[in-house]
């Protein structure tokens, strides 16, 4: 697994928690920086694969 995916995969699992937290607390700012991280998590996973990809061909 690349750099890039293992980083993605982190800033998902912080998006979830703080997206948790905020629900939990009713702390809707920190809910939306959840929500935010899951999307920049997912993007950078994605980069990752597509790198890794390139590199087998």
């Amino acid at each position: 697994m690349g750099d890039d995916r293992a980083k993605g995969t982190a800033k998902q699992a912080k998006g979830n928690v703080k997206q948790a937290a905020g629900k939990v607390t009713g702390d809707k700012k920190l809910e939306f920086e959840g929500k935010a991280d899951k999307a920049a998590g997912s993007v950078q996973k994605t980069v990752g694969k597509a790198k890794d990809a390139a590199r087998k061909s």
